[in-house]
């Protein structure tokens, strides 16, 4: 995990940025994943927009396990480009987009930022999960999405399905209803709200499209669902999810969203043909577990 915390402004920004972050490294100290951050090293000059581009330089391009960049900090949308500000060069969508062209590996980003949606459309890609604290360039005030999400990724009431971990998903949801509950006892308007993209569309999705963990409405009627993968994604993994090999994950994410896209098919086959296809994923899903799952775990599939 790679957290970029932004050019604070006043004072009283930065102490928030600086303890969303610290949540997001005691999330990542939860999960044994490596963590690092940008934005609060003290006397490196200006210019963290180069030592952004130079860490994800270094980055894996491929691989099974996921990179998750969270932007923490103000952004401004000029009409065409959004940016994220930093020390010194601010950061543009197109330039992350650059950046992360050749990643081929699962890749997260979150920014939580004012006038993050462009983002969304410019990252948009097959295996990526996108989510932005905002719904167009132009919702431009102080955005405290981050302050929620930063939270719910580690709190065991955001896990809606009770499966013993909070997905990226359930996350995403529980910040956003902390958003607008922010909002509705403020007795302010809203001027902030949430998208969420995992199918590469780059269309993306609100909060409130979703019933559970489940999305029952579309941002196009054509488009599929958002929400499937964000829903695989954990950066703490239960104790039964950590037993299973990464290889091993990645096969069982790639059968449950065959699954998931053949449900969304099924008014276009026959009846035979469906429970055909369904009964031979649902047959490999079953193998996979048998295979795997540690006898300890004692919990069905």
């Amino acid at each position: 995990m790679i957290v970029v915390v932004g050019a604070p402004g006043e004072e009283p920004f930065g102490q928030s940025f600086r303890a969303w972050a610290q949540r997001w490294q005691q999330a990542c100290d939860q999960a044994q994943a490596q963590f690092e951050a940008i934005g609060l090293e003290p006397g490196l000059g200006t210019n963290d927009r180069a030592r952004l581009e130079a860490r994800l330089a270094q980055e894996p391009g491929d691989g099974p396990e996921p990179l998750w960049l969270v932007l923490l900090g103000h952004g401004t949308f000029d009409g065409t480009e959004a940016k994220f500000n930093l020390r010194g060069p601010d950061l543009s969508a197109t330039d992350l987009a650059q950046w992360l062209d050749r990643f081929r590996r699962p890749v997260v980003v979150i920014n939580a930022s004012a006038c993050s949606a462009p983002f969304l459309v410019k990252l948009s890609r097959p295996g990526r999960v996108i989510i932005t604290a905002t719904r167009s360039g132009t919702e431009q005030n102080f955005a405290r999405f981050g302050q929620f999400i930063s939270t719910a990724i580690m709190d065991p009431q955001a896990d809606l399905d009770k499966d013993g971990q909070v997905s990226l998903l359930e996350a995403y949801l529980t910040a956003a209803a902390g958003v607008a509950e922010f909002y509705e006892s403020e007795g302010r308007i809203a001027t902030e709200h949430p998208l969420l993209d995992d199918n590469g569309d780059g269309l993306g999705t609100p909060p409130t499209f979703f019933r559970g963990v489940r999305a029952i409405k579309k941002p196009r009627e054509d488009a599929a669902p958002d929400g499937l993968r964000a829903h695989q994604m954990h950066l703490i993994p239960s104790p039964e999810e950590r037993r299973l090999p990464a290889a091993v994950r990645a096969r069982r994410d790639e059968l449950e969203l065959a699954l998931n896209r053949l449900r969304e098919a099924k008014t276009r086959m026959t009846e035979p043909e469906y429970y055909a296809a369904l009964e031979t994923l649902l047959l490999r899903l079953a193998e996979l577990y048998e295979t795997h799952s540690a006898p300890s775990a004692g919990s069905q599939p």
